[in-house]
């Protein structure tokens, strides 16, 4: 049996928000000065009409984890190409098109996950029922997965550090 960790907020979404774009308007401004090339995009989307209907389609397609529809009605994707090896929280609408392509991720001792996100590697992260975060070992939705946080709070404070260490 799995033990499910506290909801995601919204409220708390919203200061995640807030405080990963200041954050990024730092990292921005340095960036070419110290790695000598322009940044690519790296932002936080917050979630639109638009973003709020690909959400929708992904819960009538499929139950997904709440802490997942909870996360879309306030964000709607993360790109950061330049923090670490590259973080991308994809958005529902193509979170949608790779359970219609893939399906859930199977983890042993786990509900069927979904894939919301990936690193510039390729790997793959994906949320369970439970609540847990969990990175595949290659770039494939298929070989094992390990555990990457304990929830979705964990793993955009994870991203937050992320960027807050390229300061």
């Amino acid at each position: 049996m799995t033990t499910v960790v506290g909801r995601l907020d919204a409220e708390w979404l919203h200061g995640w928000c807030e405080q990963a774009a200041a954050s990024l308007a730092k990292f921005m401004q340095s960036f070419q000065a110290r790695h000598g090339f322009e940044p690519g995009t790296n932002v936080v989307v917050l979630a639109s009409e638009a973003s709020h209907q690909a959400t929708e389609t992904l819960v009538e397609l499929t139950p997904i984890p709440s802490d997942l529809t909870t996360m879309y009605w306030v964000i709607d994707e993360v790109s950061l190409p330049d923090v670490e090896n590259g973080y991308f929280v994809h958005p529902a609408s193509l979170v949608a098109e790779h359970f219609r392509e893939y399906g859930a991720v199977q983890i042993d001792g786990e509900e069927p996950a979904m894939v919301f996100a990936s690193d510039g590697g390729g790997h793959l992260f994906a949320l369970a029922g439970s609540g847990r975060v969990w990175r595949s070992t290659t770039a494939s939705w298929f070989d094992q997965f390990d555990l990457a946080a304990a929830g979705l709070q964990e793993f955009l404070e994870g991203l937050s550090r992320q960027i807050s260490g390229q300061l």
